[in-house]
């Protein structure tokens, strides 16, 4: 089975339920925030900026969190 990727307009907190495994690419890309109330609405762009990070840091991110879910799947 094969899930959908995930985008940056996803929230934080889907992102989470849905991959947990994606919060350790978050965590390396600076988004402690995971945990936070805020995550259940801000968006991984928004979060992403908020900590700084620019557009082409937010697409890595995207891509490695889809490759690692492409890679857990294969499990």
């Amino acid at each position: 089975m094969v899930s959908e990727k995930i985008n940056k307009d996803m929230t934080l907190g889907e992102i989470v339920a849905k991959h947990p495994q994606a919060a350790r690419v978050m965590l390396s890309y600076g988004l402690h925030c995971i945990g936070c109330h805020v995550a259940t609405w801000e968006t991984l762009e928004q979060g992403a900026k908020a900590h700084g990070l620019n557009d082409e840091q937010v697409q890595q991110m995207v891509d490695e969190i889809n490759k690692t879910i492409a890679e857990k799947e294969k499990e």
